[in-house]
């Protein structure tokens, strides 16, 4: 990829983000198992949505794994409606638990305890289950070393010129986990301050550039054609 950041570039970004938005206390979720159902019921929705659906899984006693596992598959979409795409979300988390229950006999602590490597492969072959959710599920439910990638990192340093439009997840991921410590919390916290620069600032249409707290920061953003990007 051109122009990729130094390490100590990625280290003045995070320190800028941190001081303009503090800590962000993400993922949102009181046990290992809500983290995971939050992060299959946000693939593309805003987490508004997703947390509805949370909470209508939480009054109905349902948020754990035996629950899901025996509730019909019709319900479960019902209750999920909110999340958009729920009949698909709903088959999405039936797959997770199935898999959970037939190779960890439902224990998530067992799940855990597999390598990072090894457990990342596993959950890219579950039905429904791509790079960005296996990843948060990794880094936000089991505490692993991985960085996320998601809309807002791609659009963020593609349109600071860190990375290319056509950069792979692969190539993102890397670009951040070779040039930082290889510590969860630091993960953690830099990729939910990615997510709120993207949300107050680097929105896909109409960018606040110009009060953007990384435009001194780096390179200039490439502010007029930007907007007009994919991402």
């Amino acid at each position: 990829m051109k122009g990729q950041p130094s390490a100590e570039t990625l280290q003045k970004i995070y320190r800028k983000l941190s001081a303009v938005f503090g800590p962000q206390h993400w993922w949102p979720g009181e046990t290992p198992f809500e983290v995971i159902v939050g992060a299959i019921l946000t693939q593309n929705t805003a987490w508004t949505n997703a947390a509805a659906a949370i909470e209508n899984l939480k009054r109905e006693r349902l948020l754990a794994p035996s629950a899901l596992k025996k509730i019909p598959v019709g319900r479960l979409a019902r209750l999920i409606r909110s999340s958009g795409y729920f009949n698909q979300k709903a088959r999405r988390l039936k797959s997770f638990v199935s898999y959970l229950n037939d190779s960890y006999q439902g224990d998530l602590q067992k799940m855990r305890r597999v390598s990072l490597a090894r457990l990342r492969n596993q959950l890219l072959g579950i039905f429904g289950i791509g790079p960005e959710t296996a990843d948060s599920i990794l880094l936000y439910a089991f505490g692993k070393p991985v960085f996320v990638v998601d809309a807002y990192t791609r659009r963020i340093f593609a349109r600071h010129s860190f990375i290319g439009w056509e950069a792979t997840y692969q190539e993102i991921q890397q670009l951040f986990m070779d040039r930082l410590p290889g510590n969860n919390s630091l993960f953690n916290e830099y990729h939910a301050l990615v997510v709120a620069l993207g949300k107050g600032f680097c929105q896909k249409t109409k960018p606040k550039c110009r009060e953007c707290p990384l435009r001194k920061v780096g390179r200039l953003c490439l502010e007029t054609p930007a907007a007009a990007n994919p991402f």
